[in-house]
């Protein structure tokens, strides 16, 4: 049974019985109002959840490679039991286009989409400082090659409108929004890599566009969808404590509406808390990645329990990766993993 971190409930709905028919009602303000003769209030029982899931860095540079066969390491079977699991996919999806000016530049051929889908994976984002690793030209590549494969790609697209938007599934009943935005930019992409009204590139949370990103928020739940997330790459590398930029920009997505604001960047495991009412973990490390054995190869899964009135409940799956795929942990190095992921940030 996975290590789980329950959240408060709302009051649920009443199911009455009346002559012989069922009647459903539901709480007006703070009264509840029933209809038919001789009503008994009877308990309804929630319907069955949905499970959100969500994992760290993606690529498949060195040992990861491997993964290219549809096999992303055991820690990818909590992500085919979810009804929704979506990673940060850290490289462009390419065979062309020239590396940009930086220390590390990752690409993947275009059957990186059919071995995520494969392996569980129901969409990416790429709004993170490697999505247009090979320029513009890979970009369009990575975009071709999703389309081509109908597989969503979160925080990036052919302008502006089409990075920033969310992706919406109604799952059971219940409507899901996600987001992804970068935080982290080189200093030389800061005006060429994000996305503009007339120019293809990544959504991000730079300048105006943290305030953009929280208006959407608020839209999607004006509109009334029930769980909002929001993928976030942001922080500082191999930092395990939240800078306060990223408590800045937790505290105002959750503050527009956010259920959750699901964190990458780092390549170490950061805690998870919660910030004004919405589930922030903060960083979720590497996932399927070349990571040598320490702090950089600690991962894990996040699953989101949500219901109709939000998320219900977290859980925190632990892996490891070996051979550039996380392995799930199991006995007494998994008990020591929630543990140590219970504590994480204590000191920060």
């Amino acid at each position: 049974m996975r290590h789980a971190t329950a959240l408060r409930r709302r009051p649920a709905p009443t199911v009455v019985r009346s002559a012989g028919a069922f009647l459903v009602t539901a709480l007006v303000g703070s009264v509840l109002v029933l209809t038919g003769r001789d009503a008994t209030a009877l308990p309804v029982r929630d319907p069955k959840p949905v499970v959100l899931a969500f994992a760290g860095d993606v690529h498949f540079e060195g040992a990861s490679e491997a993964a290219l066969d549809g096999n992303l390491g055991t820690a990818a079977k909590v992500l085919k039991a979810a009804d929704l699991a979506v990673v940060n996919l850290e490289t462009a999806v390419t065979t062309r286009g020239t590396p940009e000016p930086k220390q590390y530049t990752f690409r993947a051929p275009p059957r990186a989409f059919a071995a995520l889908r494969t392996a569980g994976v129901d969409a990416v984002s790429m709004a993170n400082n490697h999505g247009m690793d090979y320029g513009r030209v890979g970009l369009r590549d990575s975009l071709a090659a999703a389309k081509d494969a109908s597989f969503p790609v979160l925080g990036a697209g052919a302008d502006s409108a089409a990075a920033f938007a969310p992706l919406r599934r109604t799952i059971r009943g219940v409507r899901v929004s996600v987001f992804a935005a970068t935080d982290v930019l080189d200093s030389f992409a800061t005006t060429t890599w994000p996305a503009t009204t007339s120019r293809a590139g990544l959504a991000t949370t730079k300048g105006t566009g943290l305030a953009r990103l929280a208006r959407a928020v608020r839209a999607e739940k004006a509109d009334g969808v029930e769980v909002v997330v929001v993928l976030l790459h942001w922080g500082v590398e191999r930092r395990t404590c939240p800078t306060a930029r990223q408590a800045d920009v937790a505290r105002t997505l959750a503050s527009a509406g956010a259920d959750a604001v699901v964190g990458s960047h780092a390549h170490v495991l950061q805690p998870q808390t919660k910030v004004a009412g919405a589930v922030v973990h903060y960083g979720m490390g590497n996932f399927v990645f070349y990571a040598r054995p320490g702090a950089g190869a600690q991962t894990g899964v996040l699953s989101l329990t949500v219901t109709a009135r939000g998320v219900k409940s977290t859980a925190w799956d632990p892996a490891v990766i070996v051979s550039g795929r996380p392995k799930l942990l199991t006995g007494a190095a998994r008990t020591t993993a929630l543990a140590a992921q219970r504590t994480r940030g204590a000191g920060c």
